[in-house]
């Protein structure tokens, strides 16, 4: 089995779609394939599919949507005479309390992205910035669009959503660092000028763009950069930049020579993004 929730939900066995169409089976899949391998409560799928106001029914109801999704599961499986499971229960099991998902060793992509974001970072603690900045490439390379796009996502999945782009964006972030201490900072301009027209307050993005226009010989624009936060925080956030933000905008003014070596730039991560 194979499981991609990094974009557009899509599940298959041996190529074939189990990925149902109905968006309440769609989301019961969804909170499966997000713990693939692991028991989902049966409490859990009810709040996600109806909040705090689970109907009487919803016990019958949920067991309704298992069956569809194995039904999903029994058709990819009849065109495999090699297959390692005997019957969709075992794929999609029953478990005391709840369900779960089994991928037979299949390929998930969350669990991809996680093994080169770790390997960046460790590169990175290394100070094996090529390494790094190739590894994170990779862990952003698995991402297809936002986490489960095509999901009509309920409270816990949305939960699951947000910490996902935290980890997107905190790699991405990552690899940015890794690309200017590789001295790509003319590169990196365009990149940057997108990104933080998209997240509008993220303190991290701002101080890479600020030094990436610096070092390009743009101090002027860097500068501009930092008014345009300073003003962004104050409006949307009622705050002042962060003090190494402060810093690194002093040192720009001042021209510090220091500035054309790498400059170390960690405001808080995901500072309202």
């Amino acid at each position: 089995m194979d499981i991609d929730v990094l974009g557009p939900l899509a599940v298959r066995i041996d190529g074939v779609s189990v990925t149902p169409t109905a968006a309440k089976p769609r989301k019961v899949l969804a909170m499966l394939a997000v713990h693939a391998d692991e028991v989902v409560p049966a409490p859990s799928l009810f709040e996600e599919l109806w909040g705090d106001a689970p109907p009487r029914t919803a016990t019958t109801t949920v067991q309704t949507y298992v069956l569809h999704l194995r039904n999903l599961i029994t058709t990819a499986l009849r065109g495999n005479a090699d297959r390692e499971y005997a019957d969709a229960k075992q794929v999609l099991a029953t478990r005391p309390g709840g369900y779960v998902l089994n991928t037979g060793g299949g390929t998930v992509d969350v669990r991809e992205f996680d093994r080169l974001a770790a390997a960046g970072h460790r590169a990175r603690e290394l100070g094996d910035y090529e390494d790094a900045a190739r590894s994170f490439t990779e862990a952003l390379s698995t991402w297809r669009g936002k986490a489960l796009v095509d999901v009509q996502v309920g409270a816990l999945l949305e939960v699951e959503v947000h910490r996902l782009e935290e980890a997107r964006l905190n790699v991405l972030d990552r690899r940015i660092d890794a690309d200017l201490r590789l001295g790509r900072h003319h590169q990196l301009l365009g990149e940057l000028s997108a990104l933080v027209s998209r997240h509008r307050t993220h303190e991290g993005l701002y101080a890479h763009l600020m030094l990436a226009m610096y070092r390009s010989g743009r101090r002027g624009e860097a500068v501009e950069v930092y008014r345009k936060l300073r003003a962004c925080l104050a409006h949307d956030l009622g705050l002042e930049p962060s003090p190494t933000l402060r810093r690194l905008h002093r040192s720009m003014l001042d021209a510090d020579p220091r500035l054309h070596e790498y400059v170390t730039v960690e405001p808080p991560v995901g500072a309202a993004v």
